[in-house]
Parts: C-alpha cells; structure tokens; sequence
C-alpha cells in the first residue's frame, strides 16, 4: 500500500488548501496537490495527497471514497505509479506535419512539408500525380507509401 492517494471527480473550485484540510482529519498531510491543465491553469478534476504514514493513508481512503467534497463525490484510492511505457505525448501518432514523429520521413500521411502525396496542383487530384521524392527514393502515389 501507498502512502500517496488519488482523488478524483473533484470541483473545479478545490483547492490544495481544501485538500489538505480534508485530509489532515486522518493525519499528518505530507503535501496536497491538485492537477491543472498547462494552458488555462484550470483545475483538470483530480488531485494527489500524500501522507506521512501509511495507516492514515489507508484510512483516509476508507472514509472518504465516495464522499462529497465541494459539491462532487470524489473518488479516493490508492496512487499507481505511472508506467514507463508508450505515452502518447512522446511518440505522436499520425501527424498531419507528415508521418510518425521522429522516425526521420517527412509527408507519409498528408499535409506535411512534402505535400504527402496528397495534392490538388495543375487539375489533378489525390496521389496520382507522380513526381519523384528523392528522400524516400520512390515515386509517390505508390500504394506502399499510404499502408494503413
């Protein structure tokens, strides 16, 4: 068991002031934080608070799992420790600047800096017009560089 606790379904009004009161009736609060997104700074509804021993953590999850803090019943468990596996921020996915990010080619899957074989230039439409791309050394319109 963790001394570090989950809580989610909070208001948007809680505070870490506002956790850590609700808290410290279970014993010592270590710290209290509440999640905000980077842009707006608005709460992101869930927070983690931290307690200095394990007994109070386990009872505080016991008690206030599915008690209402600041008008919302909030969800209070055990904190996971985040794996280090794929995260999507890291790997990207398909982008629209061309391809998987990082992975070195440019204009895979449209929009991208070389066009990606998806253009609307001279009446033609789509990826049959084949100009060849000295980057991927094929000619694109090339079913092999739109594999799904």
């Amino acid at each position: 068991m963790s001394k570090k606790i989950y809580v989610g379904n909070l208001s948007y009004n809680t505070t870490e002031d506002g956790l850590f009161s609700v808290f410290s009736q279970f014993g010592k609060v270590d710290s209290a934080m509440v999640i905000r997104d980077r842009l707006t700074d608005q709460s992101r509804g869930f927070g983690f608070v931290e307690m200095e021993l394990e007994e109070a953590a386990q009872e505080a999850i016991a008690a206030l799992n599915g008690q209402m803090i600041d008008g919302r019943r909030v969800r209070v468990n055990a904190a996971e420790e985040r794996s280090q596996g794929f995260r999507q921020g890291n790997a990207g996915g398909f982008q629209h600047e061309g391809g998987f990010r990082g992975d070195g080619r440019r204009g895979r899957f449209g929009g991208g800096t070389r066009d990606g074989g998806f253009r609307n230039s001279g009446g033609r439409r789509g990826g049959a017009h084949r100009d060849s791309d000295r980057s991927w050394g094929s000619y694109r319109g090339d079913s092999q560089d739109y594999s799904y």
